[in-house]
């Protein structure tokens, strides 16, 4: 049994996401193989290999995998993935995009957002806006899976000593990369920051976000957001977590006004400890919170920057 993960990857640096898939890849069993798709990502292939678990790194290079785009990469990973038990990739933005193409073209089922692995068959994912674990076996002769990570500790980054080989990548399209546009922060990646403060729409207005990216910049942390704040204008939608937006899982979450309706608390309930701060006792944030506190933000996260 081989399993095939795919790097996610800028090509310059892998991506964290890497690590937690090769996490599940190893709860599966077998032995564990990674793709590098892109261009000039030697250097991502070389720290592919150190991480723990990895037997052989496949490096694959061209022009049309430099922003790998859905179609370039579903053809290439269907034209290899038949050789392969697993093909497992993080559940993000550019997972999401490609393994479905590449499911469609193998001719078998894809399972997204796996939280947990049962056998080499079997497998957990949240349904119902995550109030419920489903389990299901497949029979496919290929399983491809997108992997929550928040749900997998990451393998070390180190020890290993994996072979890299150069396969053949095609430099025809069927698109054409045109541009990007990215939000540039001096904060930690919201979905990898070990401290996240999130705020919702009881900060009124997005001025007073004010006071948490303050709070957040002393506790070295990234800033969050709910649906209703981001719905309301208050901050942009690539801060927005939630069933819709990211899924977080840092060391520490702060809900600052914050309700805690059922899309938000798909996307951070799996925090190792979460703190609420919010005006209403009644609020269900409280429902999941390690530690809540009952009061009014404004004048609770100013004490607690004095604090900090």
């Amino acid at each position: 049994m081989t399993i095939l993960v795919i790097a996610e990857h800028d090509n310059s640096e892998l991506k964290g996401a890497t690590l937690n898939t090769l996490a599940a890849a190893a709860a599966i069993g077998g032995d564990v193989h990674v793709l590098v798709a892109g261009q000039g990502c030697g250097a991502v292939a070389e720290t592919a290999a150190s991480a723990a678990g990895v037997s052989k790194v496949l490096v694959a290079e061209s022009a049309a995998l430099e922003h790998q785009l859905g179609e370039a990469m579903g053809d290439l990973v269907a034209r290899i993935g038949s050789e392969y038990s697993h093909i497992l990739a993080p559940a993000t933005t550019t997972g999401k995009d490609f393994l479905p193409r590449a499911a469609a073209l193998l001719d078998v089922n894809m399972m997204s957002d796996v939280i947990g692995v049962e056998s080499a068959d079997t497998f957990a994912r949240p349904i119902y806006a995550g109030n419920a674990i489903a389990t299901y076996q497949t029979s496919d002769a290929i399983k491809i899976l997108t992997v929550r990570t928040t749900a997998f500790d990451a393998v070390a980054a180190e020890g290993g000593s994996a072979a890299i080989e150069a396969i053949e990548a095609s430099d025809s399209a069927i698109t054409e990369f045109v541009s990007e546009e990215l939000a540039e922060s001096d904060r930690p990646e919201l979905t990898a920051a070990p401290i996240v403060i999130s705020g919702g729409r009881g900060l009124q207005n997005g001025d007073n976000f004010t006071m948490l990216y303050q709070l957040a910049d002393k506790l070295g942390a990234a800033v969050g957001a709910s649906r209703a704040a981001v719905d309301a204008g208050f901050v942009p939608n690539d801060l927005q977590v939630g069933q819709t937006g990211k899924i977080v899982a840092p060391g520490l979450y702060v809900a600052v006004g914050i309700s805690g309706a059922i899309q938000h608390l798909a996307g951070m309930k799996d925090s190792k400890v979460i703190v609420a701060i919010n005006k209403d006792e009644e609020a269900p944030i409280f429902q999941v919170a390690d530690y809540g506190l009952v009061a009014d933000l404004f004048e609770a996260v100013p004490e607690l920057e004095k604090l900090v």
